[in-house]
């Protein structure tokens, strides 16, 4: 008989099994477990229990492909002229341009394969497994399918287990499910179609044991376990390239197709018409081609990311990834992990229902500052809540302490937020235990779904406070107690209504009961059995995982901006609907649960995504689905998140959002960005980061790129008009790398502009040079045109030579470069105000500094050699102001017809 047992590929639904079939399949025994030699056999089959690594890049291949753009190849094409035309020292900056670039790109991006490692690193080391008929420590790495694994609290689970006998175990799955609170186990069989959340009879590799203990069999190990399904999808998933680095290629390749088309038109023209020299034809061919490549581009590029970098920083994003600073900007979708990212991954009592009053509770999280009110009124005194707040002290085996600024529990989430609950009451868990000392217990067990301690005061009179699923504590209450201290019968209808409007809301709902001086009660051995049908109920309470107050306001910040935030949880999905009407998420009505996602097609899933903005109960595939569902709609999304679930939505979203705090090293590793205060308005902080940093691109390419225009025409009027050329190709390359770069570099020092969060994001297609931004270079570029035309040949008019008319004209398109900077700093808004300019103090210094180039690039002997140039005389430079003053109220003219045509 074949003895091999089914893998997880052969997808077995282990959890809707019952144990000895479960365990029938697997060809196992649970008192013997395998034998060695069984072990053995199936571990030549199954192979280790590890992740597959892959094949790793290396890091020379990585670096290679940091020159693969086509602006880079443009940028190298410029050298290669360069090096044609002798110019050694020009080319070589352009070369060490490219390679800086490079390098930044190789540092910053190279992290991204370690995802993989980090999931790697959540595995066991060693498993405690029972091996002919003996409990032994194993590694990790040999378990196979069928082997039977005992667990205890504190240890990590090894691989996927079908549990076959539970005690009280509870584990925590929030990387894998998204759930706040630790999960319950049970040996019970569940439903076929459960998600991963739901198999409550199944533990998986990589969780950690709460509390209690468990045997368990093997179901599947390596690449078959849920962790292992994870890391497949985050391999495959394939990282987008940002919308910032698709359109530098767009441009990149029509910046290369327009200066081919006009070298080719030119050569045809000069050699053919105006039947030139080649030799002359060839040089005007190359200076037009030098003028037209932007090549400070990159660079200017580059600080401004890394500016935008520094600048969130201060904001609490680390960015991993040049790139994704812009992405932010132009983000129209934000899909939101909810546990730890838009809560506080932090249970807190909301909610108290006592016999006579149903009361609100605020806080923040287990800090013990906030207030209990009743019909929005501050509570004053109510006997029955301080009975309330006694048994949260003292029916509690939680410990909950303050380290570094923030409360820490160790134990039950939920038992830790009593604590603060009992505060907010007005009690001390120091007083409360001195007064009332602990004599005997029953422990919290999964069986029976509650715990109780017999306490007794200094007067020796006992009481037994109980607290528990609220069903059970209901169903062993005969009397609900009163603020009068009057003990009356239960009203078992009001308390099961409240139950279920406290569930409804997605709190968690417990009971809260208690009775004096309780009889028959076997003192110093309680057990489940022994727990009183006759218990007074003292009140139902509602706990949450609150979400964070600044979520809120950075969420309202979001929808101002048009960009629309939705949530993505592994929650349950009345839970996630709470919550989302709380933050201002979709209509606190509608959402939907995995099954749902998973019984839609590609198309349908597009449908619906436009109109839902809360999905609970989401395993990782369903996160990817619904981020490429919105991508397919032509939305940019950011995905945020901690868990090992999130990872691939993280890796496939235009930008992943990792926490930095509470998030796993997996999705740090996936993500571009990481919130160092695991805080969601630190996200908004980094759109409108994002965004000032897409505006400041933009103004630095419609600076620069006038610039380059107005140089190439000045070469090709000369050419079509007949005469001296006005600009040589090394005084091009002097503008181009030295002027226009110093000034170009302001741009990128630029303050938030009013109104930045109030704008709609950036469209998908929208090029990098608009119709209005080729309107602009065409204008500007004209206009540099003329002024540079007009003060060579003023210059000629006074009888100057051509290597002093070539001054003025390279100091002349340089002045007005200076001036167009002012016009610059605001695309379409007047910037005619001193008080303006006076908000970016690296303004006068980038222009300072220019000046002081020019003056020596005029009158500094070695550079007049290098670049042909010779002494001007003063009387030139006032006219030269002059010009460029009124070419800078030709500018603000345009701009405000601009205006004009755009309020109309």
């Amino acid at each position: 008989m074949d003895q091999t047992p089914p893998s997880a590929k052969d997808a077995v639904a282990w959890h809707a099994l019952p144990c000895d079939d479960a365990l029938k399949q697997l060809n196992s025994n649970s008192e013997q477990g395998l034998s060695a030699n069984e072990a053995a056999s199936r571990l030549k089959t199954h192979g280790l229990n590890l992740l597959p690594t892959g094949k790793k890049q290396s890091a020379f291949m990585r670096f290679v492909l940091q020159f693969n753009n086509v602006l880079v190849y443009v940028l190298l094409g410029a050298a290669i002229l360069k090096f044609a035309l002798g110019l050694w020292l020009d080319a070589s900056i352009i070369l060490a341009v490219v390679f800086l670039n490079s390098l930044l790109g190789f540092l910053q991006e190279g992290k991204a394969a370690q995802a993989l490692e980090s999931i790697s690193k959540m595995l066991s080391a060693d498993a405690r497994t029972l091996r002919d008929g003996d409990a032994r420590m194993i590694p990790a790495e040999t378990l196979v399918p069928g082997d039977i694994v005992l667990l205890e609290s504190g240890d990590k689970v090894p691989a996927d287990l079908r549990l076959i006998d539970v005690k009280n175990l509870r584990t925590e799955e929030a990387a894998l499910t998204g759930e706040s609170v630790p999960a319950d186990k049970t040996s019970d069989a569940v439903a076929a179609n459960a998600t991963v959340g739901d198999r409550e009879s199944m533990v998986f590799s990589g969780t950690m044991v709460v509390s209690g203990r468990a045997t368990g069999v093997v179901v599947a190990t390596g690449s078959n376990t849920e962790l292992g399904r994870i890391n497949q999808l985050l391999a495959n998933v394939n990282t987008l390239e940002t919308p910032l680095i698709r359109q530098i290629e767009n441009f990149g390749y029509k910046i290369t197709a327009t200066i081919a088309v006009i070298a080719v038109f030119v050569f045809i023209f000069a050699f053919w018409i105006r039947e030139m020299a080649l030799v002359d034809v060839f040089q005007a061919v190359i200076g037009i081609a030098v003028s037209v490549i932007p090549e400070g581009l990159p660079a200017i590029i580059t600080i401004t990311l890394a500016i935008g970098v520094q600048r969130m920083a201060q904001r609490n994003s680390i960015i991993r990834r040049l790139p994704a600073v812009e992405t932010l900007g132009s983000v129209s979708r934000i899909c939101s992990d909810k546990t730890g990212t838009l809560t506080l991954m932090e249970m807190m009592v909301v909610s108290a229902v006592t016999a006579e009053a149903k009361y609100k509770v605020s806080g923040n999280g287990y800090a013990p500052e906030g207030q209990i009110t009743k019909d929005g009124t501050t509570l004053s005194q109510d006997s029955v809540l301080d009975l309330v707040g006694r048994v949260s002290m003292l029916c509690n085996d939680a410990e909950i302490h303050q380290v570094d600024g923030s409360w820490k529990v160790e134990g039950d989430p939920t038992e830790g937020a009593l604590y603060p609950f009992a505060n907010k009451i007005g009690l001390t868990r120091a007083t409360e235990q001195a007064n009332y000392k602990r004599v005997d217990s029953i422990p919290f067990e999964s069986e029976h779904r509650f715990m109780a301690t017999l306490n007794e005061d200094a007067n020796g009179q006992q009481m037994l406070l109980v607290k528990g699923a609220p069903e059970v504590i209901l169903a062993h209450c005969s009397h609900q107690q009163l603020q009068s201290g009057e003990i009356v019968p239960l009203d078992l209808a009001y308390f099961s209504a409240a139950s279920d409007e406290l569930a409804g809301q997605g709190e968690r709902v417990l009971g809260l009961a208690w009775i004096q001086q309780p009889q028959g009660l076997n003192v110093g051995s309680l057990s489940a059995a022994d727990l009183p049908k006759n218990l007074v109920l003292l009140s139902l309470i509602g706990l949450l995982d609150p979400p964070r107050k600044e979520a809120i306001e950075a969420i309202k910040e979001c929808h101002a901006g048009g960009i629309r935030v939705t949530m993505i949880t592994g929650d349950h999905k009345i839970t996630a609907a709470a919550i989302a009407k709380m933050l201002g998420i979709g209509d606190g009505k509608t959402a939907m649960e995995g099954i749902e996602v998973e019984k839609l097609s590609a198309e349908e899933l597009r449908e619906r995504v436009k109109t839902v903005d809360v999905f609970a109960r989401s395993s990782p595939e369903h996160k990817l689905r619904l981020v490429e569902a919105i991508q397919a709609n032509g939305q940019i999304v950011a995905m945020t998140g901690d868990g090992v679930n999130d990872a691939p939505a993280l890796k496939k979203a235009d930008i992943g959002v990792a926490m930095g705090i509470k998030g796993t090293e997996v999705t740090k590793e996936a993500a571009e960005m990481v919130l160092a205060d695991d805080n969601f308005a630190s996200i908004s902080a980094a759109v409108k980061e994002g965004r000032t940093v897409y505006n400041n691109i933009e103004k630095a390419i419609l600076f620069l790129l006038p610039t380059n225009f107005a140089q190439g025409a000045v070469i090709m009027a000369a050419i079509f008009l007949g005469f001296t050329m006005p600009i040589t190709t090394p005084q091009i390359l002097w503008v181009n790398m030295i002027t226009s770069v110093a000034l170009g570099l302001v741009c990128a020092f630029e303050p938030h502009e009013k109104g930045v969060m109030l704008q709609q994001p950036r469209a998908v297609d929208r090029p990098l040079l608009n119709a209005f931004g080729l309107w602009r270079v065409i204008f500007i570029g004209s206009s540099l045109v003329a002024y540079t035309l007009w003060a060579f040949f003023w210059m000629k008019g006074q009888g100057a030579s051509d290597p002093l008319a070539r001054t003025v004209a390279v100091n002349a398109i340089t002045i007005g470069q200076c001036f167009y900077l002012l016009n610059s700093r605001y695309l379409i808004d007047s910037s005619i105000s001193i008080k303006a300019h006076l908000e970016n103090q690296y303004l006068p210094m980038g222009i300072g500094a220019v000046l002081v180039l020019q003056l020596l690039f005029t009158y500094f002997a070695p550079l007049q050699a290098i670049f042909d140039t010779e002494a001007m005389p003063m009387y030139a430079w006032p006219m030269l102001f002059a010009g460029g003053l009124v070419f800078f109220f030709f500018v603000e003219a345009e701009k405000l017809i601009m205006r004009l045509k755009r309020k109309a």
